[in-house]
């Protein structure tokens, strides 16, 4: 098989393997890549592209390339599933940048964010003041979530409730079966009350909730395996 011959079947077997590869993993938009994810695809896609052009490298170094670097990707989104406590060293967790209107230097020396950086991302987010934002958070894949706070000017003790009811910011309480020590710390509660929020829904252990979020003002939003 010629020269031409032999790329064109490469590059359909590469193609194809990508392809069979992506599925498995099972990544869904772009948007939720994590930079390990991005660098991953990255190599992923290199390890394709030089074993094609490469006069060396056959169909099965091509098949073992891919296939390998796919079994330890699918290895890492299996541990990520199975195992909790993996989730913050391969995807990282968000940071919470602005708190309560305040900048929180440290969070954004972990996440190698200047002010800059930060003002840019405010922007994208119609958010032209730091004043503007009462909380603000760095997700996994470096975008940011903002929740501005209101514009009313002299409002009535009612409308003050209303407001803080309105920008309050939901908290992950459990997760996967797990209490999140710090969300509870966060909104002034303990286990005892969240225990007691559990058995008003008929729901004996934390261990029994996929998720749990609380809202000030608002009822404990419950969701079990």
């Amino acid at each position: 098989m010629g020269t031409t011959g032999s790329i064109l079947v490469e590059t359909f077997f590469g193609f194809v393997a990508l392809f069979v590869i992506t599925k498995v993993i099972g990544k869904t938009q772009i948007s939720q890549l994590t930079a390990f994810d991005f660098i991953s695809a990255l190599i992923f896609g290199e390890l394709v592209g030089n074993a094609i052009f490469d006069d060396k490298a056959g169909i099965k170094e091509i098949a073992f390339a891919v296939f390998l670097w796919g079994a330890l990707l699918y290895v890492t989104e299996f541990l990520t599933q199975r195992f909790k406590r993996t989730r913050s060293i391969f995807e990282g967790k968000p940071n919470m940048i602005i708190h309560k209107g305040k900048l929180q230097r440290e969070e954004m020396r972990k996440s190698k964010l200047d002010m800059n950086q930060l003002l840019h991302l405010l922007r994208a987010k119609d958010a032209f003041s730091v004043k503007e934002v009462d909380y603000a958070i760095l997700e996994t894949d470096g975008s940011l979530s903002v929740l501005k706070k209101s514009l009313n000017q002299s409002p009535t003790r009612h409308d003050m409730n209303l407001m803080e009811q309105k920008v309050a910011l939901p908290f992950m309480l459990i997760n996967d079966g797990e209490i999140i020590e710090d969300s509870l710390k966060e909104v002034g509660k303990d286990n005892t009350w969240l225990t007691n929020e559990l058995q008003k829904q008929n729901i004996n252990s934390y261990k029994d909730v996929f998720y749990a979020e609380y809202k000030k003002g608002e009822a404990l939003y419950v969701q079990t395996f």
